[in-house]
């Protein structure tokens, strides 16, 4: 019974925090999107209908963020340990973004002079938080040094051309997220931009996943093995596919101008990708030699956890739908809760 608990358990952690992590990426993903493309329209009206797309449920968001951190503090402590030193920098430059970020959109509504200031503060902190999430990615894919079960590197290791082109690559990956978004809520000439945004951000995101897609096996021999030895090339063959096939229908859904597809399709190239870097880094949890097996807490510590989320979860996901469906349909200017 003891082993079997010591195999299963960490096996449904990682799954739990890979799941917390997924829904952050995607939902928080579109709302730093429509920040990151809050720029490139050109009437204060505009944006503030983005604004008001995701007023009501942008701060629920973060919750996925802290039960992922929370989750790998206490079900993987070495992870911990050792992937927080190695991108304190790229974490803590997220997280001042992230407050720019929160106080832009409260203090936006209620300002009449220096509202452009707060638009910067906005656009600038949804950029950098998106490089920043995609930095500490690359950095993790690419693996951490560990002596003696804690972070031997340096403090800029996670300082990288891998790193830096991810950091770019996620910047189209949640604008993408964010013009669908926008198609499906917007109405007029907001959405008319949001369908030319999403077309060319799809463009820039296949190229990203290409790049990234050749470049990993490169980083890592291991990973190369593990995706081009047989039979593996066949059992793994659906995730490269099944994003091109996400990616086809998205780019035909957009360009016969459907109004709610494009966002489920924008997810489904995320959850596709999301998979493929799930292959290339099992059953690693501190990549490239850590597996979630030894880098697990103690058995008792992960059962009395797990009774915890086990209820938390359904609550988290019932609220975080209950909000979606009370603020579901299109979004005018004069719909805002803020007004």
């Amino acid at each position: 019974m003891g082993s079997i608990l010591e195999q299963g358990l960490p096996l449904i952690w990682y799954f739990i925090i890979g799941f917390g992590i997924f829904m952050y990426v995607l939902l928080d993903g579109f709302v730093l999107g429509i920040g990151i493309l809050f720029p490139t329209m050109p009437h204060e009206d505009d944006r503030d209908v983005m604004m008001n797309t995701v007023a009501p449920i942008w701060d629920g968001n973060e919750t996925w963020l802290v039960l992922g951190g929370a989750a790998l503090f206490a079900a993987f402590p070495v992870a911990y340990a050792v992937i927080l030193p190695a991108l304190y920098l790229p974490l803590i430059g997220m997280l001042l973004a992230l407050i720019f970020r929160g106080v832009a959109f409260e203090f936006r509504f209620k300002s009449s002079g220096k509202r452009w200031m707060w638009n910067l503060a906005f656009f600038g902190g949804s950029l950098v938080t998106t490089f920043w999430q995609g930095v500490s990615l690359g950095a993790f894919v690419q693996g951490f040094e560990v002596v003696d079960r804690q972070y031997g590197g340096g403090s800029f290791d996670w300082l990288t051309p891998f790193a830096l082109f991810t950091g770019v690559a996620l910047i189209a990956g949640y604008a993408l997220l964010g013009a669908t978004w926008l198609i499906m809520k917007a109405e007029g000439e907001l959405q008319d931009r949001a369908y030319r945004y999403a077309l060319l951000l799809l463009y820039a995101v296949l190229a990203g996943l290409v790049v990234i897609s050749i470049w990993v096996p490169i980083l890592d021999p291991k990973i190369a093995e593990r995706w081009f030895s047989w039979p593996n090339i066949a059992l793994f063959a659906p995730a490269p596919l099944f994003t091109a096939v996400a990616a086809f229908a998205l780019w035909h859904s957009v360009r016969k101008r459907y109004t709610y597809p494009p966002f489920i399709l924008a997810m489904a190239l995320f959850l596709f990708g999301y998979s493929g870097l799930g292959i290339s880094i099992w059953p690693n949890i501190i990549p490239p030699d850590i597996t979630i097996w030894e880098g697990a807490s103690p058995p008792e510590s992960q059962i009395f956890l797990l009774i915890g989320v086990v209820f938390l979860l359904p609550v988290i996901l019932g609220y975080t739908a209950y909000s979606y469906w009370i603020f579901r349909g299109k979004v005018t200017r004069e719909s805002g809760y803020h007004h």
